[in-house]
């Protein structure tokens, strides 16, 4: 049976699908058609279903929740590693509403992270992720909010950091920034929603005992990425939670959501969003 599968080609999507799709492990029967996506494309592919198992923002995943479960392996959720709020000149948060921001897509969970800290900055700009620093270099906005490797890459390009979402986000909840999630296509059949789980689990642990065997995939698809930076980013995003959610993880998921619908950031989703149970 062939699946269809997006991810990103951020390190840390690449670094944990390798073994999956180059048949580096046991697929169980499987196979699995690839496509590589910047994660707001994939946001919107997921709102009409179109892929079989697909990487998208927590954020996103509100609005595809009838279409998606979310699997226990595969998330970057953790601590100390969320999006930050930057600028080019000093910004006083209070001022925030005032200034227009950039942000790297409405339905990226950064956005959702800036709406429940400061829900009076209405004031956005979207852009590609990466074209943020460029943007606030330029002055095309006043602030950006930034994710990935542009956390890694900001200072030295001389902007400031005015707030860390992340930080604000553990401060308030005392739990891990839930960022992005593996989810699978809720008619896909529960059985093969089981293996497609572990064979994820499998794959990155695989990589884990052997990190070389994914390196020319992940540098390959790293846009140019420093070799520091890309190792950084792997670190950072690929962690205990990224193997199994657990009770911790779906905690915070579940806080996310609450938050956001009692702010009427998102729509009430349903009830079921996990492919298993906590006790399975």
């Amino acid at each position: 049976m062939k699946l269809t599968l997006g991810f990103s080609p951020c390190p840390n999507d690449t670094f944990l699908f390798d073994a999956m799709v180059h048949g580096r492990i046991d697929t169980e029967g499987l196979e699995f058609d690839y496509l590589l996506a910047n994660v707001e494309e994939l946001n919107r592919r997921a709102f009409k279903g179109d892929l079989d198992i697909t990487k998208m923002s927590y954020h996103a995943y509100a609005y595809a929740a009838t279409n998606y479960l979310i699997l226990d392996s595969g998330s970057a959720l953790g601590r100390k590693n969320g999006p930050l709020l930057i600028s080019k000149k000093h910004i006083n948060l209070e001022e925030l509403s005032e200034k227009l921001i950039a942000i790297p897509g409405k339905y990226t969970t950064a956005n959702l992270l800036l709406g429940i800290a400061w829900p009076a900055a209405l004031n956005k700009k979207e852009y590609l992720f990466s074209d943020i620093e460029s943007a606030l270099l330029d002055e095309e906005v006043d602030a950006g909010v930034i994710i990935h490797e542009t956390r890694f890459t900001y200072h030295k390009k001389g902007l400031l950091k005015i707030a860390d979402l992340g930080e604000y986000w553990e401060e308030l909840t005392t739990l891990p920034i839930p960022l992005g999630a593996i989810v699978i296509n809720r008619s896909i059949p529960e059985e093969v929603a089981l293996k497609v789980n572990r064979i994820l689990k499998r794959s990155l642990e695989f990589t884990y005992k052997d990190s070389l065997a994914s390196y020319d995939f992940v540098v390959d698809n790293a846009q140019e990425m420093d070799r520091d930076v890309m190792n950084k980013h792997i670190k950072l995003f690929v962690n205990s939670f990224t193997l199994n959610l657990g009770s911790e993880g779906r905690k915070a998921i579940e806080k996310l959501f609450t938050l956001a619908v009692e702010r009427k950031i998102i729509p009430k989703i349903p009830q079921r969003i996990f492919l298993t149970s906590p006790e399975s």
